[in-house]
């Protein structure tokens, strides 16, 4: 199991995607990787679309344009 899985696999377990993991997956995706890790990308974006996965920097960006 490659990176991309792992953090996808650990994001879609908690229901949670931190800014962290994200910023690793912007630096992962830029570099080779196997399928596997493109299909745990796929299902992860799904996820973030569908609210399964709630990602930290759209809720930081809300509460930044909320208090603004």
């Amino acid at each position: 199991m490659g990176m991309i899985s792992k953090i996808a696999e650990q994001a879609l377990n908690t229901g949670y995607l931190t800014v962290e993991a994200e910023e690793n997956l912007k630096l992962m995706l830029r570099n080779k990787y196997e399928l596997e890790d493109l299909e745990a990308f796929i299902d992860l974006q799904q996820a973030t679309m569908l609210g399964v996965v709630k990602q930290e920097s759209r809720e930081l960006f809300a509460t930044l344009v909320k208090y603004s």
